[in-house]
């Protein structure tokens, strides 16, 4: 019998169950947690009494460049999503001294509680030490001709500002964040 190319019409039902059963199995044994476990991230929750609630598995949180543009004020969307500065002495939060948490402005994850803010006279709000070190993560900075450390959102990769360790006990570091990165919440 001559090679034919096999079309719909060519293949008998059995043919068609085993290639849509060959599928299926392939799909269930396709790694799915791992695509999945890509994509996610464990997150402390806190409630805004800064009372912490549990960890959870999220799905990053994905946008478009247009949908952030949209979701953020002009400043806020340069410094988050475009790794961008604010002016020294310029943040709305630098001052801020009340009782509360700081949350990331795009995605509201809990970032640092007031009880770790400290005045380092750098011009931005400076913490020695995030709320939970599973909300924020870090990555190596090399722009400007600088070695930094960044810091960024664990859930929505937003650029939060850079940490140093210049700062005081008990850890010695300093998270200089921009104010436009961050939405403060005060406790009740």
């Amino acid at each position: 019998m001559a090679d034919r190319p096999m079309n719909a019409a060519s293949l008998s039902r059995r043919q068609i169950w085993r290639a849509g059963t060959a599928l299926t199995a392939g799909f269930a044994i396709w790694p799915v947690r791992a695509a999945f476990a890509d994509d996610a991230v464990s997150i402390v929750i806190f409630n805004d009494n800064g009372e912490r609630q549990g960890t959870v598995e999220l799905r990053k949180v994905v946008k478009t460049d247009g949908e952030w543009k949209a979701k953020l004020p002009s400043l806020s969307y340069d410094v988050t999503r475009r790794a961008g500065t604010e002016a020294p002495f310029s943040g709305d939060l630098l001052k801020e001294h009340r009782k509360g948490i700081f949350r990331c402005i795009c995605c509201d994850t809990a970032l640092f509680g007031s009880s770790a803010k400290y005045e380092s006279h750098t011009g931005w709000p400076s913490f020695w030490k995030p709320i939970a070190k599973e909300n924020v993560r870090t990555h190596a900075d090399r722009t400007l001709g600088m070695d930094r450390t960044e810091i960024s959102c664990a859930l929505c990769g937003a650029h939060l500002g850079h940490v140093f360790h210049d700062g005081p006990p008990p850890t010695g570091l300093r998270y200089c964040m921009n104010s436009a990165a961050l939405r403060f919440i005060p406790t009740a």
